[in-house]
């Protein structure tokens, strides 16, 4: 999935808002938990998004939950019936 690219202003924007280890409250964070659910809802990984903000996948997990979103199980190879030979 290609992300679409940011203009140095909106970076700059979300570096501000969002500084390592600072706390998110308020408006802030209901329009963070906004974004993080319309990326997430889009395809994006928590991984992604975690890379994306400058936050931990934990804290983005947590706000993805408290957004009410559902979140997608892990994926990869799964293991199905044994077929009869």
């Amino acid at each position: 999935m290609r992300r679409p690219e940011r203009t140095s202003h909106e970076e700059a924007r979300v570096a501000e808002t969002l500084k390592k280890g600072s706390r998110v409250t308020g408006a802030a964070r209901d329009k963070l938990a906004a974004d993080l659910k319309k990326k997430y809802d889009a395809g994006a990984s928590i991984r992604a998004l975690a890379e994306e903000t400058g936050r931990s996948y934990g804290f983005v997990h947590r706000m993805l939950s408290e957004s009410g979103v559902t979140l997608r199980g892990r994926g990869g190879a799964t293991r199905g019936k044994k077929s009869a030979s």
